[in-house]
């Protein structure tokens, strides 16, 4: 599946919510700035930083934007894809697919592609705001061209859906910075982990995925990644991935190609 002399891949992507996390969640939010701007330190510094890094070690990362953090935020859109990253959708607003009905689902997603397709790139994947699809999901997928999905928990290695034939692309929350280092405001229960503690269940991961053969995907959001403390992680990450000659560093788009 991979290239020649690569026994597996590793993709770096960043679900960039910004203000939409809070306000797909409950839509008073909207009124809630202090709430929001969690979201803001995200489209206002963490971006910025992030590209730079992935400049600094030569890596495409694979960006998943809501639509309305585009209409939000185009000036930080325009920049993900003049550095050459990949850009891919993660709905219109920030709101699970199982939560609509299938015609409210259909306009999500066809919204959701309007407004990234006029950043001039091609628009083949698809995030859902909550890893999980609808009973129309897949169908609908399918009707407006995508080629792939990253939603799923089922796999280590990329695979093609029976019924569609769209290309999966697994994902795992031990690898998502959302499960480590998201402060759970309304109840001060959920542990901040130490960046040294989730870096050492990354790389054990990502031998594991080396010597499996698999895709190894890091889902980061720039809101969380993109702290002083966690860009460190972030700059080790792309160091200790890319220094393996043996794994191949793409895109999920680049990766969905590979899969037969």
């Amino acid at each position: 599946m991979w290239p020649e002399g690569k026994r597996a891949a590793a993709a770096f992507t960043f679900d960039f919510d910004a203000e939409e996390v809070w306000i797909g969640e409950d839509p008073a939010n909207a009124s809630k700035p202090g709430v929001l701007s969690q979201g803001t330190y995200g489209a206002k510094v963490a971006v910025p930083l992030i590209l730079e890094a992935l400049e600094r070690f030569g890596v495409r990362a694979t960006f998943f934007v809501p639509g309305r953090v585009a209409e939000r935020h185009p000036e930080r859109v325009n920049e993900i894809v003049a550095a050459g990253h990949e850009l891919a959708h993660h709905g219109y607003t920030h709101t699970s697919p199982t939560a609509l009905a299938p015609d409210e689902e259909e306009a999500e997603l066809t919204k959701g592609l309007e407004v990234l397709r006029s950043f001039g790139t091609e628009i083949v994947g698809y995030r859902s705001p909550s890893w999980d699809f609808s009973a129309s999901t897949e169908e609908l997928l399918q009707a407006r061209g995508f080629r792939y999905s990253s939603n799923l928990m089922d796999d280590l290695r990329p695979y093609r859906h029976k019924r569609s034939g769209l290309v999966e692309i697994p994902i795992h929350w031990i690898l998502d910075d959302a499960a480590h280092f998201w402060f759970d405001g309304a109840t001060w229960t959920k542990k901040i982990s130490t960046a040294d503690e989730v870096g050492a269940i990354w790389e054990a991961e990502f031998l594991g995925y080396r010597r499996l053969g698999g895709a190894y995907v890091l889902t980061m959001h720039p809101q969380i990644m993109g702290r002083p403390y966690r860009l460190a992680l972030l700059e080790h990450m792309l160091e200790w991935v890319t220094g393996h000659d043996d794994v191949w560093v793409a895109t999920c788009a680049e990766i969905a190609e590979r899969v037969p």
